[in-house]
C-alpha cells in the first residue's frame, strides 16, 4: 500500500499558529496533528508514505524522522497551488501497477478501523469515507443508491444527503485512479482554477467503477482554533498523562503534561495539554493548549491556544472587598 498525505495547505484559518509552521504540525492533546494521523496508520502494511508539501516540507521531514524513523517517506513539493487533486497528481510517479492507495488529508484526525480495507472493497473499487452531519450545507456530500455512490454534491441547499466527505479515501487500484485523475487534468476540469477530487470520482463512476461511502466512528476537525480545542477535549477525554514536573498544583482531569514541562503552583484542567519545554507557574488554566517552550506566569486562561515559545506574564491582584459586593473583572 502507498499512502499520500497532502500537507501543503497554508492553514489560514489557524493563523497566527500557522504563520511559521505547517498546519499539520499544530499541537493537540500532546501530539501534532500529523503524529495523530500517522499513528492511526501504523497497523497497515504501508510500503511508502508520500508527502505533498509546500516550502515547510523540511518541518514535516524532521517530525517524521524523529517520531517514525522506520517509515519509508518521500517528499514532493507542490510549487503551484492548483488544488488538492493537483497535489495528489504529483505523486503519480510513486504509484505503480498493483499498488492500493490511501489518501489522507491533514486537517482531520479520524477515528476508524482501517485494518479491513481490502475486505471492505471486495465488491467495489474504492471507499470515500464519510460522516453523517446535520450542517450538510457546509460540505461535499455523497449520494447513495443501493449502498454505492451515484453522485457527489458540493454544499447542497436541500438535504439530498447528509453524508459528508471527510478527506479519507481508499482506492483498490491506485494506478487506475491516477489515470482517471490525469484525465481530469488534461480536460482542465477546474473550479476557480483549482482541481478537486469529486470530478475524478464521478469519471470513475460513469465508467462503471463502484465506490462505497463507509462512515467513520469520529471526524475530528483541526482546521480552526475552535475545532482544535474541541478535538483536544475529545482526545483527552478519559485519559490523563503527567510526564512532567508538577509541584504544589491541582490537576483537574483530563490533563496532558508532556515530558520536560514544568508546572508550579497552578490549577490546570479540565482539558489542558502542556507541551514539552513549557513552564507554567501561579496560573489557572482550563480548556486550553500550551505549546512547546511557552513561559506562562500569573494568568487565568480558558479556551486558549498558546504557540511555541510564547511568553505570557500576568499580575496578581490584591483586593479588600466587603459583604454583599458584586465584582465583575472582565477579560
Amino acid at each position: 500500500m502507498k499512502v499520500i498525505l497532502p500537507v501543503a495547505g497554508k492553514g489560514t484559518r489557524l493563523r497566527p499558529h500557522t504563520h511559521t509552521r505547517a498546519k499539520s504540525l499544530v499541537q493537540v492533546a500532546g501530539k501534532t496533528v500529523l503524529e495523530h494521523i500517522v499513528s492511526r496508520l501504523q497497523s497497515l502494511d504501508v510500503d511508502e508514505f508520500v508527502f505533498i508539501t509546500d516550502e515547510n516540507g523540511g518541518q514535516i521531514q524532521t517530525v517524521m524522522q524523529r517520531e517514525f524513523p522506520q517509515a519509508n517517506c518521500t517528499y514532493i513539493q507542490q510549487t503551484e497551488k492548483l488544488g488538492p487533486a493537483h497535489a495528489i497528481s504529483l505523486a503519480a510517479g510513486r504509484i505503480v501497477a498493483g499498488d492500493d492507495l490511501l489518501i489522507v488529508f491533514n486537517d482531520t484526525v479520524f477515528i476508524a478501523d482501517l485494518d479491513q480495507l481490502k475486505g471492505m472493497t471486495a465488491d467495489c473499487d474504492g471507499l470515500i469515507f464519510s460522516k453523517e452531519v446535520e450542517d450538510y450545507q457546509r460540505f461535499g456530500v455523497n449520494v447513495l443508491r443501493d449502498g454505492y455512490i451515484v453522485d457527489m454534491v458540493e454544499k447542497p441547499e436541500q438535504p439530498i444527503s447528509k453524508l459528508a466527505q471527510v478527506g479519507l479515501y481508499y482506492l483498490r487500484d491506485g494506478s487506475d485512479f491516477m489515470g482517471f485523475l490525469q484525465q481530469c487534468i488534461n480536460a482542465k476540469e477546474t473550479v476557480k482554477g483549482e482541481y478537486y477530487l469529486p470530478p475524478v470520482f464521478m469519471r470513475m463512476i460513469r465508467t462503471g467503477k463502484k465506490l462505497r461511502a463507509p462512515e467513520i466512528d469520529e471526524w475530528l476537525d483541526c482546521g480552526t482554533p475552535e475545532s482544535l480545542l474541541s478535538t483536544n477535549r475529545y482526545l483527552l477525554r478519559g485519559r490523563s498523562h503527567n510526564h512532567g514536573s508538577v509541584t504544589d498544583s491541582v490537576l483537574i482531569e483530563p490533563v496532558h503534561i508532556a515530558p520536560g514541562a514544568i508546572v508550579r503552583n497552578c490549577i490546570l484542567g479540565p482539558y489542558v495539554s502542556v507541551a514539552s519545554g513549557s513552564v507554567v507557574e501561579q496560573s489557572i488554566i482550563a480548556d486550553s493548549i500550551v505549546n512547546a517552550g511557552a513561559k506562562v506566569f500569573s494568568v487565568i486562561l480558558s479556551s486558549s491556544i498558546l504557540g511555541d515559545f510564547v511568553s505570557l506574564n500576568g499580575s496578581p491582584r490584591r483586593m479588600n472587598i466587603g459583604d454583599n459586593s458584586f465584582i465583575d473583572i472582565g477579560g
